[in-house]
Protein backbone atom coordinates (compact mmCIF):
# COMPACT_ATOMS: atom_id res chain seq x y z
CA UNK A 1 0.00 0.00 0.00
CA UNK A 2 0.85 3.58 -0.82
CA UNK A 3 2.38 5.27 2.10
CA UNK A 4 0.67 8.61 2.85
CA UNK A 5 3.60 9.98 5.21
CA UNK A 6 6.02 10.25 1.81
CA UNK A 7 4.07 12.60 -0.20
CA UNK A 8 5.71 16.15 0.36
CA UNK A 9 4.42 19.09 2.14
CA UNK A 10 3.07 21.81 0.28
CA UNK A 11 4.63 25.19 0.20
CA UNK A 12 2.60 27.96 2.68
CA UNK A 13 -0.26 29.69 1.49
CA UNK A 14 2.32 33.08 1.41
CA UNK A 15 4.51 31.49 -1.30
CA UNK A 16 1.08 30.40 -3.21
CA UNK A 17 0.04 33.84 -3.20
CA UNK A 18 3.72 34.95 -4.76
CA UNK A 19 3.43 32.04 -7.40
CA UNK A 20 -0.40 33.81 -8.01
CA UNK A 21 0.68 37.31 -8.68
CA UNK A 22 3.43 36.76 -10.96
CA UNK A 23 0.85 34.61 -13.39
CA UNK A 24 -0.94 37.45 -13.03
CA UNK A 25 1.62 39.66 -14.05
CA UNK A 26 3.00 37.21 -16.69
CA UNK A 27 -1.22 37.28 -18.03
CA UNK A 28 -1.48 40.53 -17.94
CA UNK A 29 1.46 41.26 -20.52
CA UNK A 30 -1.10 39.56 -23.11
CA UNK A 31 1.24 38.19 -26.26
CA UNK A 32 4.61 40.26 -25.23
CA UNK A 33 6.80 42.69 -25.77
CA UNK A 34 7.12 42.40 -29.47
CA UNK A 35 3.57 42.10 -29.96
CA UNK A 36 3.06 44.34 -27.93
CA UNK A 37 4.90 46.92 -29.85
CA UNK A 38 3.18 45.92 -32.63
CA UNK A 39 -0.22 46.40 -31.49
CA UNK A 40 0.26 49.73 -30.39
CA UNK A 41 2.71 51.34 -33.90
CA UNK A 42 -1.16 50.60 -35.50
CA UNK A 43 -2.18 53.39 -32.95
CA UNK A 44 -3.97 50.94 -31.19
CA UNK A 45 -4.62 50.79 -26.85
CA UNK A 46 -3.85 47.59 -25.49
CA UNK A 47 -7.30 45.67 -24.50
CA UNK A 48 -6.54 46.59 -20.14
CA UNK A 49 -5.95 49.77 -20.62
CA UNK A 50 -8.88 50.13 -22.55
CA UNK A 51 -11.29 48.61 -20.08
CA UNK A 52 -9.85 51.07 -17.61
CA UNK A 53 -10.38 54.23 -20.03
CA UNK A 54 -13.95 52.66 -20.27
CA UNK A 55 -14.71 52.04 -16.27
CA UNK A 56 -15.92 54.71 -14.12
CA UNK A 57 -12.91 56.19 -12.40
CA UNK A 58 -11.85 53.85 -9.37
CA UNK A 59 -14.53 51.82 -10.21
CA UNK A 60 -13.68 47.87 -9.26
CA UNK A 61 -13.49 45.89 -11.85
CA UNK A 62 -13.72 41.57 -11.19
CA UNK A 63 -11.60 39.87 -14.04
CA UNK A 64 -13.16 36.58 -14.62
CA UNK A 65 -11.05 33.77 -15.10
CA UNK A 66 -7.63 35.38 -15.88
CA UNK A 67 -5.30 32.60 -16.01
CA UNK A 68 -7.63 30.65 -18.54
CA UNK A 69 -5.68 28.65 -20.73
CA UNK A 70 -2.52 28.51 -18.17
CA UNK A 71 -0.48 25.33 -19.15
CA UNK A 72 -1.81 24.95 -22.46
CA UNK A 73 -0.28 25.54 -25.96
CA UNK A 74 2.86 26.46 -24.42
CA UNK A 75 1.42 28.92 -22.83
CA UNK A 76 1.00 30.63 -25.77
CA UNK A 77 -2.00 31.83 -25.35
CA UNK A 78 -2.46 34.08 -22.03
CA UNK A 79 -5.78 34.47 -20.97
CA UNK A 80 -7.45 32.21 -23.57
CA UNK A 81 -6.55 35.59 -25.40
CA UNK A 82 -9.66 37.05 -23.80
CA UNK A 83 -10.34 39.52 -21.04
CA UNK A 84 -14.01 39.23 -19.35
CA UNK A 85 -15.20 40.60 -16.38
CA UNK A 86 -17.70 43.16 -14.75
CA UNK A 87 -17.07 46.31 -13.81
CA UNK A 88 -19.14 49.90 -13.39
CA UNK A 89 -19.66 51.94 -16.63
CA UNK A 90 -21.67 55.19 -15.67
CA UNK A 91 -23.03 53.81 -12.66
CA UNK A 92 -23.75 50.83 -14.47
CA UNK A 93 -22.59 47.02 -13.35
CA UNK A 94 -21.58 45.82 -16.99
CA UNK A 95 -19.97 42.43 -18.51
CA UNK A 96 -17.25 43.37 -20.37
CA UNK A 97 -15.72 40.84 -22.91
CA UNK A 98 -12.80 42.04 -24.89
CA UNK A 99 -10.39 40.56 -26.99
CA UNK A 100 -6.79 40.75 -26.93
CA UNK A 101 -5.52 40.82 -30.40
CA UNK A 102 -1.68 40.75 -29.01
CA UNK A 103 -2.51 36.95 -28.63
CA UNK A 104 -2.82 35.03 -31.36
CA UNK A 105 -4.56 37.68 -33.10
CA UNK A 106 -7.00 37.58 -30.81
CA UNK A 107 -8.52 34.23 -32.65
CA UNK A 108 -10.77 32.52 -30.53
CA UNK A 109 -9.02 28.45 -28.62
CA UNK A 110 -11.26 25.93 -27.34
CA UNK A 111 -11.16 27.48 -24.02
CA UNK A 112 -11.40 31.21 -25.51
CA UNK A 113 -15.24 29.78 -26.39
CA UNK A 114 -15.70 28.60 -22.72
CA UNK A 115 -14.48 31.87 -21.16
CA UNK A 116 -16.80 33.97 -24.03
CA UNK A 117 -19.62 31.75 -23.20
CA UNK A 118 -19.11 32.12 -19.00
CA UNK A 119 -19.59 35.84 -19.59
CA UNK A 120 -22.35 35.78 -21.25
CA UNK A 121 -23.94 33.60 -18.80
CA UNK A 122 -23.30 35.29 -15.86
CA UNK A 123 -24.73 38.43 -17.73
CA UNK A 124 -27.66 36.88 -18.52
CA UNK A 125 -28.74 35.56 -15.26
CA UNK A 126 -27.94 38.80 -13.96
CA UNK A 127 -29.21 41.36 -16.91
CA UNK A 128 -25.92 42.81 -17.42
CA UNK A 129 -25.62 45.10 -20.46
CA UNK A 130 -22.91 43.13 -22.79
CA UNK A 131 -19.72 45.72 -23.66
CA UNK A 132 -17.94 43.99 -26.76
CA UNK A 133 -14.28 44.86 -26.98
CA UNK A 134 -13.77 43.54 -30.65
CA UNK A 135 -10.32 42.83 -31.72
CA UNK A 136 -10.73 39.30 -33.02
CA UNK A 137 -9.62 36.96 -36.27
CA UNK A 138 -12.51 34.05 -35.59
CA UNK A 139 -11.68 30.86 -35.00
CA UNK A 140 -7.90 29.70 -34.55
CA UNK A 141 -8.38 27.51 -38.08
CA UNK A 142 -6.14 24.64 -36.47
CA UNK A 143 -8.50 24.32 -33.71
CA UNK A 144 -11.42 24.30 -35.90
CA UNK A 145 -12.74 21.13 -34.43
CA UNK A 146 -12.89 22.71 -30.78
CA UNK A 147 -13.87 26.06 -31.50
CA UNK A 148 -16.59 25.81 -33.91
CA UNK A 149 -19.40 22.44 -34.44
CA UNK A 150 -20.76 22.12 -31.33
CA UNK A 151 -23.46 23.34 -29.60
CA UNK A 152 -21.43 25.06 -26.89
CA UNK A 153 -18.75 26.41 -29.39
CA UNK A 154 -18.54 29.57 -31.38
CA UNK A 155 -22.46 29.69 -32.66
CA UNK A 156 -23.30 29.11 -28.74
CA UNK A 157 -21.94 33.20 -28.12
CA UNK A 158 -24.53 34.54 -31.14
CA UNK A 159 -27.23 32.67 -30.02
CA UNK A 160 -26.70 34.30 -26.09
CA UNK A 161 -26.66 37.99 -28.26
CA UNK A 162 -29.80 37.24 -29.95
CA UNK A 163 -31.85 35.75 -26.88
CA UNK A 164 -30.27 38.20 -24.67
CA UNK A 165 -30.98 41.23 -26.61
CA UNK A 166 -34.17 39.54 -27.37
CA UNK A 167 -34.64 39.41 -23.43
CA UNK A 168 -33.97 43.02 -23.34
CA UNK A 169 -30.22 42.95 -22.07
CA UNK A 170 -28.35 45.43 -24.12
CA UNK A 171 -25.87 44.28 -26.62
CA UNK A 172 -23.07 46.56 -27.39
CA UNK A 173 -19.84 46.23 -29.61
CA UNK A 174 -17.26 48.64 -30.39
CA UNK A 175 -14.65 46.94 -33.40
CA UNK A 176 -10.89 48.40 -32.97
CA UNK A 177 -9.55 46.36 -35.42
CA UNK A 178 -10.59 43.03 -37.29
CA UNK A 179 -14.00 40.91 -37.15
CA UNK A 180 -13.40 38.57 -39.56
CA UNK A 181 -15.78 35.18 -39.94
CA UNK A 182 -17.53 34.20 -37.22
CA UNK A 183 -15.93 37.28 -35.06
CA UNK A 184 -18.34 39.68 -37.80
CA UNK A 185 -21.34 38.36 -36.02
CA UNK A 186 -20.44 39.60 -32.51
CA UNK A 187 -20.89 43.32 -33.91
CA UNK A 188 -23.35 42.16 -36.38
CA UNK A 189 -26.01 40.97 -33.47
CA UNK A 190 -25.42 43.81 -31.42
CA UNK A 191 -28.36 46.54 -31.07
CA UNK A 192 -25.23 49.07 -31.44
CA UNK A 193 -22.48 49.40 -33.06
CA UNK A 194 -19.04 51.69 -33.04
CA UNK A 195 -16.37 51.63 -35.67
CA UNK A 196 -12.66 53.11 -35.57
CA UNK A 197 -11.85 54.33 -38.75
CA UNK A 198 -8.47 52.93 -40.14
CA UNK A 199 -8.29 49.88 -38.05
CA UNK A 200 -11.55 48.55 -37.31
CA UNK A 201 -13.00 45.75 -39.36
CA UNK A 202 -15.97 43.64 -40.30
CA UNK A 203 -15.94 41.06 -42.89
CA UNK A 204 -17.39 37.55 -43.17
CA UNK A 205 -14.91 36.62 -45.46
CA UNK A 206 -11.47 38.88 -45.81
CA UNK A 207 -9.55 39.72 -48.60
CA UNK A 208 -8.10 35.85 -48.84
CA UNK A 209 -11.37 34.00 -48.73
CA UNK A 210 -12.66 36.48 -51.00
CA UNK A 211 -9.77 35.97 -53.35
CA UNK A 212 -10.17 31.98 -52.87
CA UNK A 213 -13.73 31.78 -53.27
CA UNK A 214 -14.64 34.13 -56.23
CA UNK A 215 -11.47 35.42 -57.40
CA UNK A 216 -12.00 38.98 -56.31
CA UNK A 217 -8.96 40.93 -55.34
CA UNK A 218 -9.87 43.53 -52.79
CA UNK A 219 -8.10 45.39 -50.07
CA UNK A 220 -9.66 45.16 -46.40
CA UNK A 221 -10.67 48.87 -46.09
CA UNK A 222 -12.47 48.57 -48.89
CA UNK A 223 -14.31 45.03 -48.13
CA UNK A 224 -15.32 46.27 -44.71
CA UNK A 225 -13.71 48.97 -43.17
CA UNK A 226 -15.05 51.22 -41.07
CA UNK A 227 -15.84 54.23 -43.30
CA UNK A 228 -17.71 51.57 -45.38
CA UNK A 229 -19.98 49.99 -42.61
CA UNK A 230 -21.14 53.47 -41.42
CA UNK A 231 -21.63 55.02 -44.77
CA UNK A 232 -22.67 52.57 -47.17
CA UNK A 233 -23.55 49.38 -45.51
CA UNK A 234 -24.94 50.35 -42.36
CA UNK A 235 -23.58 47.46 -40.35
CA UNK A 236 -21.71 50.32 -38.23
CA UNK A 237 -24.09 53.37 -36.50
CA UNK A 238 -20.77 55.43 -35.11
CA UNK A 239 -17.70 56.34 -36.81
CA UNK A 240 -15.45 57.54 -34.42
CA UNK A 241 -12.00 58.51 -35.49
CA UNK A 242 -9.42 57.25 -32.88
CA UNK A 243 -10.30 54.59 -30.02
CA UNK A 244 -10.59 57.53 -26.85
CA UNK A 245 -13.08 58.46 -29.22
CA UNK A 246 -14.75 55.08 -29.66
CA UNK A 247 -14.88 54.64 -25.70
CA UNK A 248 -16.19 57.87 -24.96
CA UNK A 249 -19.25 56.81 -27.21
CA UNK A 250 -19.61 53.83 -25.69
CA UNK A 251 -19.60 55.40 -22.53
CA UNK A 252 -22.30 57.99 -23.71
CA UNK A 253 -24.32 55.09 -25.11
CA UNK A 254 -24.18 53.09 -21.68
CA UNK A 255 -25.52 56.26 -19.96
CA UNK A 256 -28.13 55.83 -22.24
CA UNK A 257 -29.70 52.90 -20.94
CA UNK A 258 -32.34 54.35 -18.55
CA UNK A 259 -32.91 51.79 -15.68
CA UNK A 260 -30.66 49.26 -16.61
CA UNK A 261 -27.68 47.53 -14.62
CA UNK A 262 -27.88 49.55 -11.35
CA UNK A 263 -26.72 48.04 -8.15
CA UNK A 264 -29.06 48.79 -5.33
CA UNK A 265 -27.82 49.52 -2.25
CA UNK A 266 -27.42 46.68 0.54
CA UNK A 267 -30.41 46.23 3.45
CA UNK A 268 -27.61 46.57 6.31
CA UNK A 269 -24.77 49.38 6.34
CA UNK A 270 -21.96 47.64 5.98
CA UNK A 271 -19.20 47.03 8.21
CA UNK A 272 -15.90 45.35 7.94
CA UNK A 273 -14.95 42.15 10.12
CA UNK A 274 -13.29 42.45 13.69
CA UNK A 275 -10.88 40.25 12.69
CA UNK A 276 -8.37 41.01 9.85
CA UNK A 277 -8.87 39.21 6.66
CA UNK A 278 -4.91 39.36 6.16
CA UNK A 279 -4.42 36.58 8.91
CA UNK A 280 -5.65 33.87 6.88
CA UNK A 281 -2.68 33.47 4.92
CA UNK A 282 -1.21 32.25 8.17
CA UNK A 283 -4.20 30.65 9.64
CA UNK A 284 -5.48 28.62 6.89
CA UNK A 285 -2.75 25.24 6.21
CA UNK A 286 -2.02 24.70 2.78
CA UNK A 287 -1.62 20.68 3.66
CA UNK A 288 -5.13 19.26 3.42
CA UNK A 289 -4.43 16.59 6.23
CA UNK A 290 -4.33 19.67 9.04
CA UNK A 291 -7.41 19.77 10.35
CA UNK A 292 -8.54 24.18 11.31
CA UNK A 293 -11.59 25.29 12.57
CA UNK A 294 -13.78 27.20 9.42
CA UNK A 295 -15.05 29.06 11.66
CA UNK A 296 -11.78 31.44 12.25
CA UNK A 297 -12.28 32.06 8.58
CA UNK A 298 -15.71 32.81 7.98
CA UNK A 299 -14.83 35.57 11.27
CA UNK A 300 -12.48 37.36 8.67
CA UNK A 301 -15.19 37.56 5.60
CA UNK A 302 -17.93 38.86 7.43
CA UNK A 303 -19.79 41.98 8.62
CA UNK A 304 -18.38 42.69 12.09
CA UNK A 305 -16.68 38.85 12.51
CA UNK A 306 -20.75 38.19 13.35
CA UNK A 307 -22.27 35.04 12.89
CA UNK A 308 -25.35 33.42 14.02
CA UNK A 309 -24.60 29.69 13.94
CA UNK A 310 -27.67 27.42 13.11
CA UNK A 311 -27.77 23.55 15.12
CA UNK A 312 -24.01 24.21 16.29
CA UNK A 313 -24.12 20.55 18.61
CA UNK A 314 -25.77 18.59 16.08
CA UNK A 315 -23.60 17.78 12.58
CA UNK A 316 -20.78 19.64 13.53
CA UNK A 317 -18.31 18.55 10.77
CA UNK A 318 -20.83 21.18 8.70
CA UNK A 319 -21.26 24.60 9.95
CA UNK A 320 -23.98 25.99 9.03
CA UNK A 321 -25.40 29.77 9.93
CA UNK A 322 -25.89 32.89 9.00
CA UNK A 323 -24.01 36.52 8.73
CA UNK A 324 -23.69 39.60 6.24
CA UNK A 325 -21.02 40.25 3.68
CA UNK A 326 -21.04 44.16 2.45
CA UNK A 327 -24.46 44.80 3.81
CA UNK A 328 -25.79 41.66 2.58
CA UNK A 329 -27.56 38.76 4.25
CA UNK A 330 -26.13 34.96 3.44
CA UNK A 331 -26.39 31.60 4.74
CA UNK A 332 -22.95 30.04 5.38
CA UNK A 333 -22.44 26.02 4.86
CA UNK A 334 -18.73 25.12 5.44
CA UNK A 335 -16.97 21.71 6.27
CA UNK A 336 -15.32 21.35 9.15
CA UNK A 337 -14.37 17.76 8.51
CA UNK A 338 -16.08 14.59 6.78
CA UNK A 339 -19.27 15.14 6.36
CA UNK A 340 -21.41 12.22 8.21
CA UNK A 341 -25.05 11.35 7.49
CA UNK A 342 -26.33 14.30 10.44
CA UNK A 343 -24.09 16.75 8.81
CA UNK A 344 -25.63 16.11 5.48
CA UNK A 345 -29.58 16.28 6.54
CA UNK A 346 -28.12 19.61 9.32
CA UNK A 347 -27.00 21.10 5.66
CA UNK A 348 -30.57 20.02 3.89
CA UNK A 349 -32.16 21.66 6.41
CA UNK A 350 -30.46 24.98 6.65
CA UNK A 351 -30.35 25.40 2.54
CA UNK A 352 -34.31 25.19 3.22
CA UNK A 353 -34.40 27.27 5.79
CA UNK A 354 -32.42 30.12 4.01
CA UNK A 355 -34.92 29.18 0.65
CA UNK A 356 -37.76 29.86 2.75
CA UNK A 357 -36.67 32.84 3.82
CA UNK A 358 -34.79 34.13 0.27
CA UNK A 359 -31.29 34.27 2.09
CA UNK A 360 -28.87 33.76 -0.30
CA UNK A 361 -26.52 30.67 0.06
CA UNK A 362 -22.49 30.62 0.63
CA UNK A 363 -20.37 27.62 0.29
CA UNK A 364 -16.88 27.04 1.52
CA UNK A 365 -15.80 24.13 0.59
CA UNK A 366 -12.91 21.79 2.34
CA UNK A 367 -14.21 18.28 2.05
CA UNK A 368 -12.83 14.98 1.77
CA UNK A 369 -15.99 13.70 1.06
CA UNK A 370 -19.02 11.79 2.72
CA UNK A 371 -18.21 9.23 5.20
CA UNK A 372 -17.36 5.47 4.24
CA UNK A 373 -17.49 2.39 5.54
CA UNK A 374 -20.17 -0.86 6.92
CA UNK A 375 -21.20 1.91 10.00
CA UNK A 376 -21.55 4.60 7.75
CA UNK A 377 -23.11 2.84 5.05
CA UNK A 378 -26.06 0.64 7.27
CA UNK A 379 -26.58 4.13 8.72
CA UNK A 380 -28.12 5.28 5.45
CA UNK A 381 -25.25 7.54 4.27
CA UNK A 382 -26.04 7.26 0.76
CA UNK A 383 -29.62 8.68 1.12
CA UNK A 384 -28.63 11.48 3.33
CA UNK A 385 -26.00 12.94 1.75
CA UNK A 386 -29.00 12.50 -1.36
CA UNK A 387 -30.82 14.44 0.84
CA UNK A 388 -28.26 17.24 0.32
CA UNK A 389 -27.58 17.12 -3.11
CA UNK A 390 -30.95 17.39 -3.73
CA UNK A 391 -31.86 20.63 -1.38
CA UNK A 392 -28.54 22.21 -2.95
CA UNK A 393 -30.16 21.15 -6.98
CA UNK A 394 -33.21 22.75 -5.77
CA UNK A 395 -32.80 26.08 -4.08
CA UNK A 396 -34.42 29.08 -5.53
CA UNK A 397 -31.83 31.34 -3.92
CA UNK A 398 -28.55 32.87 -5.48
CA UNK A 399 -25.42 30.01 -4.63
CA UNK A 400 -22.02 30.76 -4.43
CA UNK A 401 -19.21 28.48 -3.62
CA UNK A 402 -15.55 29.08 -2.55
CA UNK A 403 -12.96 26.39 -2.75
CA UNK A 404 -10.88 27.10 -0.07
CA UNK A 405 -9.13 23.72 0.54
CA UNK A 406 -9.83 19.98 -0.89
CA UNK A 407 -13.34 19.12 -3.33
CA UNK A 408 -12.91 15.55 -3.28
CA UNK A 409 -15.55 13.11 -4.84
CA UNK A 410 -19.17 13.35 -3.94
CA UNK A 411 -18.44 16.23 -1.25
CA UNK A 412 -17.94 18.53 -3.96
CA UNK A 413 -21.53 17.65 -5.43
CA UNK A 414 -23.10 18.21 -2.09
CA UNK A 415 -21.63 21.41 -1.56
CA UNK A 416 -22.58 23.06 -4.44
CA UNK A 417 -19.85 22.41 -7.10
CA UNK A 418 -19.46 23.37 -10.35
CA UNK A 419 -22.23 20.98 -12.10
CA UNK A 420 -24.77 22.75 -9.47
CA UNK A 421 -25.13 25.59 -11.07
CA UNK A 422 -23.48 28.09 -8.57
CA UNK A 423 -24.01 31.94 -9.45
CA UNK A 424 -19.82 31.93 -9.40
CA UNK A 425 -17.59 29.92 -8.15
CA UNK A 426 -13.62 30.49 -7.37
CA UNK A 427 -10.42 29.12 -5.47
CA UNK A 428 -7.96 30.03 -3.18
CA UNK A 429 -4.33 28.44 -4.18
CA UNK A 430 -4.34 25.98 -1.97
CA UNK A 431 -7.50 24.20 -3.28
CA UNK A 432 -7.53 20.95 -5.02
CA UNK A 433 -10.54 19.61 -6.73
CA UNK A 434 -10.67 15.56 -7.84
CA UNK A 435 -12.29 12.51 -7.15
CA UNK A 436 -10.12 11.62 -5.01
CA UNK A 437 -6.51 12.86 -2.79
CA UNK A 438 -3.77 11.44 -5.38
CA UNK A 439 -2.62 9.39 -1.38
CA UNK A 440 -6.17 7.62 -1.48
CA UNK A 441 -6.05 7.17 -5.74
CA UNK A 442 -3.27 5.36 -5.28
CA UNK A 443 -3.71 3.54 -2.16
CA UNK A 444 -6.79 2.30 -4.21
CA UNK A 445 -5.47 2.16 -7.60
CA UNK A 446 -2.71 -0.12 -6.29
CA UNK A 447 -4.79 -2.26 -4.27
CA UNK A 448 -6.94 -3.16 -7.38
CA UNK A 449 -4.26 -4.45 -9.17
CA UNK A 450 -3.17 -6.12 -6.04
CA UNK A 451 -6.44 -8.08 -6.40
CA UNK A 452 -5.87 -8.59 -9.42
CA UNK A 453 -3.08 -10.66 -9.75
CA UNK A 454 -3.27 -14.61 -9.35
CA UNK A 455 0.49 -14.98 -8.31
CA UNK A 456 3.23 -13.10 -6.38
CA UNK A 457 2.98 -9.10 -6.92
CA UNK A 458 5.61 -7.97 -9.24
CA UNK A 459 6.71 -4.94 -6.45
CA UNK A 460 8.69 -2.44 -8.91
CA UNK A 461 5.79 -2.26 -11.19
CA UNK A 462 3.48 -1.61 -8.04
CA UNK A 463 5.38 0.78 -6.96
CA UNK A 464 5.61 2.79 -10.84
CA UNK A 465 1.68 2.38 -10.73
CA UNK A 466 1.56 4.10 -7.48
CA UNK A 467 4.11 6.82 -8.45
CA UNK A 468 2.18 7.71 -11.99
CA UNK A 469 -0.96 7.61 -10.06
CA UNK A 470 -0.25 9.83 -7.66
CA UNK A 471 1.37 12.13 -10.36
CA UNK A 472 -1.58 12.41 -12.48
CA UNK A 473 -3.61 13.32 -9.32
CA UNK A 474 -1.30 16.04 -8.33
CA UNK A 475 -1.32 17.83 -11.83
CA UNK A 476 -5.31 17.34 -12.26
CA UNK A 477 -6.02 18.50 -8.78
CA UNK A 478 -4.06 21.56 -9.35
CA UNK A 479 -5.66 24.73 -9.34
CA UNK A 480 -4.04 25.95 -12.09
CA UNK A 481 -5.18 22.78 -13.97
CA UNK A 482 -8.30 23.69 -12.82
CA UNK A 483 -8.93 27.15 -13.50
CA UNK A 484 -7.07 26.75 -17.02
CA UNK A 485 -9.94 24.53 -18.20
CA UNK A 486 -12.61 27.29 -16.64
CA UNK A 487 -13.91 24.48 -13.62
CA UNK A 488 -14.09 27.60 -11.73
CA UNK A 489 -14.13 32.06 -12.47
CA UNK A 490 -10.90 32.48 -11.22
CA UNK A 491 -8.31 31.96 -8.61
CA UNK A 492 -8.45 34.71 -5.92
CA UNK A 493 -6.46 35.55 -2.71
CA UNK A 494 -8.06 34.82 0.78
CA UNK A 495 -7.71 38.76 1.65
CA UNK A 496 -10.03 39.05 -1.61
CA UNK A 497 -12.68 36.91 -0.93
CA UNK A 498 -15.07 39.06 1.32
CA UNK A 499 -14.88 41.99 -1.28
CA UNK A 500 -15.22 39.46 -4.16
CA UNK A 501 -18.67 38.11 -2.73
CA UNK A 502 -19.47 41.68 -1.45
CA UNK A 503 -19.74 42.65 -5.28
CA UNK A 504 -21.28 39.07 -6.24
CA UNK A 505 -23.74 39.36 -3.74
CA UNK A 506 -24.74 42.83 -4.76
CA UNK A 507 -25.35 41.87 -8.63
CA UNK A 508 -28.59 39.45 -7.47
CA UNK A 509 -29.13 41.71 -4.66
CA UNK A 510 -32.22 43.93 -6.96
CA UNK A 511 -33.41 40.63 -8.57
CA UNK A 512 -37.39 39.63 -7.89
CA UNK A 513 -37.22 36.77 -5.94
CA UNK A 514 -39.43 33.28 -6.11
CA UNK A 515 -41.81 33.83 -3.75
CA UNK A 516 -43.87 30.50 -4.52
CA UNK A 517 -44.52 28.33 -1.15
CA UNK A 518 -41.16 26.34 -0.10
CA UNK A 519 -41.95 24.03 2.77
CA UNK A 520 -39.28 23.13 5.05
CA UNK A 521 -38.62 19.68 5.54
CA UNK A 522 -37.03 18.60 8.81
CA UNK A 523 -35.33 15.15 7.61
Amino acid sequence: MSDIASSPAPPPLSAMLETLRERHALVAGGGGDRMRERHEARGKIMVRERIDLLLDPQAPFLELSPLAAWGLYGNAVPGAGIVTGIGIVQGRACMLIANDATVKGGSFFAETVRKHLRAQEIAQEHRLPCLYLVDCGGAFLPEQDRVFPDRDHFGGSFYNQCRMSAAGIPQLSIVFGAATAGGAYIPALSDEVIMVKGTGRIHLGGPPIVKAAIHEIVDGETLGGAEMHSQVSGVADHLVQNEMEGLAKLREIVGSLGATGFLVEPPHAPVPPKLDPADLVDLVPTDLRRPYDVREVIARIVDDSAFNAFKPDYGATLVTGFARIHGHDVGIIANNGVLFSESAVKGAHFIELCDQRQIPLLFLQNITGFMVGTEAERGGIAKHSAKLVYAVSNARVPKYTVLIGGSYGAGNYGMCGRGFRPRFLFSWPNARIATMSPEVAANVVTELRRQSLKGVADEAAIAELDAKTRAQFEEQSDPYYATARLWDDGIIEPAQTRDVLGLCLALSAGEPRDTNPRPVYRM
